[in-house]
């Protein structure tokens, strides 16, 4: 089970071996993406690296420790929302940003054929963002669409301004519906890998064997 303070943003700064932002790939990203400002500046400045250099792809996800470390999305430069939340929690705690991880179920209304018959679904579960502490609050980010991806598929990318919360939006540019959430399932210290499979195997075999 999950065991999470958020009235004690201090306790989420150290590096697990899902966000081991200690490892040389991670800190090469960070030094290289953060900025000179402040460490908002920064927070904002890192979200949108890893949103838009690493890319979204959901069709080669490894479901082992090291394969959602954040070093590990890092050195391929691509990633889904699982691992590329892992990637900015990691670089936010780096910089001395608290940082947890969030879940939650949503149903993408225009998802790809290739995909849909990969999952069996069109509802994706355990979708996860990143949840930083910013000026006294904490606030969602998710950087897992990259901006060039969303042009391609004419989406609107989440933005980030660290005030307000950053999810998927409900409508694609055309106005049709996207992504709709369906629950929340709230917040964890590190990647809750037992439960995200357990989940998986009964819903997603065809992920699994892949």
């Amino acid at each position: 089970m999950k065991t999470i303070d958020l009235n004690s943003p201090q306790l989420y700064l150290s590096s697990t071996s899902f966000l081991n932002f200690e490892h040389p790939d991670v800190c090469r990203f960070i030094k290289t993406h953060r900025g000179e400002g402040t460490l908002f500046e920064q927070a904002i400045n890192l979200y949108y690296a890893v949103r838009d250099k690493i890319s979204y792809n959901p069709h080669h996800i490894d479901l082992t420790q090291q394969g959602l470390s954040a070093s590990n999305c890092i050195a391929s430069r691509r990633g889904w929302c699982v691992n590329k939340a892992v990637v900015y929690a990691a670089c936010c705690r780096a910089i001395g940003v608290p940082a947890v991880l969030g879940y939650a179920d949503v149903k993408n209304h225009i998802t790809t054929p290739k995909l849909r018959e990969k999952m069996g679904s069109d509802i994706f579960y355990w979708h996860s963002y990143a949840m930083i502490y910013l000026k006294g609050q904490w606030v969602k980010a998710t950087p897992a669409f990259n901006e060039r991806l969303c042009t391609k598929f004419g989406i609107i990318a989440a933005e980030f301004n660290g005030v307000d919360d950053s999810i998927f939006l409900p409508f694609n540019k055309a106005g049709d519906k996207h992504m709709e959430y369906l629950n929340f399932r709230g917040e964890w210290p590190d990647l809750p890998l037992g439960d995200i499979l357990s989940t998986y195997q009964s819903l997603y075999p065809n992920l699994l064997v892949d």
